[in-house]
């Protein structure tokens, strides 16, 4: 048997991962059942409305939360098995940036403080002065200008914080980075500035993302691969042009119409309102949770559980319409 091509597997593999929380009422099925795979130097987008479980899914990935079932690989590596101290060695290569530049900075240090602190805990560097030297450099390389290295950060607008957050993950020098929304606490032109740094660093670092976001223009812009979540599921998932172009789920349908179009003549465009109550997301019945705010529901729709089919090349679908 041929042996698998390290270049040639998928850096990251999500295989049936599924994350309940216990509630008073029953299990609230936040990730239930979601299969995704990421290859190096590519970016998979994740989205759909709040509540979907896109949030918990990053932090599933990552370990910051455990799952309930399931498999994480990384490089093959089931990471799910590795014990504190060998988890703590791979989250040099796990990062993450978080949605709110300001909450997820600590507001009592200062800019350098902040990068050189997992460089710190972490034992990296064994002298000052290199930490100081990787410090600047990060500074440099997300576009920190060095005269801010202590200030704090409630000096400093959404864009430098979120460039501070970026330079932390990236300081570890990590292969793959789960980005949770990062641009949509900042303004329109900033997000822009964000996004293309996020783009040129994969380009030069080689870096693997998953774009966490709710803004379907945004992941288009950034995303290899998209994978659409409703309710803690995966209902379609294929590369990001073929998305765009040929939706096939009712859902992500209705996620794209609601895209807003610049221009006077948008106004005769007839917008699909979606109607029906939203599933309840504690203990699910078996069948399709988009089935109650479908226009083509049937009786049948929710029979029995459903599975992600490929109903075209590299295009996964969870409906009973196609497949």
């Amino acid at each position: 048997m041929k042996k698998t091509d390290d270049n040639e597997r998928p850096l990251v593999e999500i295989i049936d991962i599924k994350k309940y929380f216990k509630t008073p009422f029953g299990l609230l099925h936040a990730v239930d059942n979601i299969s995704l795979s990421i290859s190096r130097g590519k970016t998979l987008g994740i989205v759909g409305e709040s509540g979907c479980g896109k949030s918990t899914l990053g932090r599933v990935v990552l370990r910051l939360i455990p799952p309930t079932d399931g498999k994480i690989l990384f490089n093959g590596e089931n990471i799910l098995d590795y014990d504190k101290k060998k988890m703590r060695l791979m989250r040099q290569k796990m990062q993450m940036i978080f949605q709110d530049p300001y909450s997820s900075l600590n507001p009592r240090k200062t800019v350098y403080e902040i990068i050189a602190e997992p460089l710190v805990v972490n034992c990296i560097f064994d002298s000052k002065r290199k930490i100081n030297e990787r410090v600047l450099f990060m500074m440099e390389t997300v576009g920190l200008a060095e005269r801010f290295i202590n200030t704090y950060p409630h000096e400093l607008d959404g864009g430098r914080r979120q460039r501070i957050g970026l330079a932390r993950a990236l300081s570890m020098n990590p292969q793959f980075i789960v980005c949770d929304e990062p641009v949509s606490a900042l303004d329109v032109s900033i997000q822009a500035q964000i996004l293309n740094l996020l783009m040129d660093l994969q380009d030069s670092l080689g870096l693997t993302y998953m774009f966490i976001t709710h803004d379907l223009s945004v992941v288009k812009h950034i995303s290899d691969e998209i994978a659409v979540l409703y309710i803690g599921q995966c209902v379609e998932r294929a590369p990001s042009r073929e998305l765009f172009q040929n939706p096939i789920h009712p859902y992500t349908k209705i996620l794209l119409s609601s895209i807003p179009v610049p221009s006077l003549k948008s106004r005769s465009i007839q917008r699909e309102v979606v109607k029906g109550e939203v599933t309840d997301p504690i203990n699910p019945k078996p069948g399709c949770r988009f089935a109650p705010r479908c226009k083509y529901y049937k009786p049948e729709c929710l029979s029995e559980e459903l599975e992600l089919k490929e109903v075209k090349p590299n295009h996964y679908v969870m409906c009973r319409l196609f497949g």
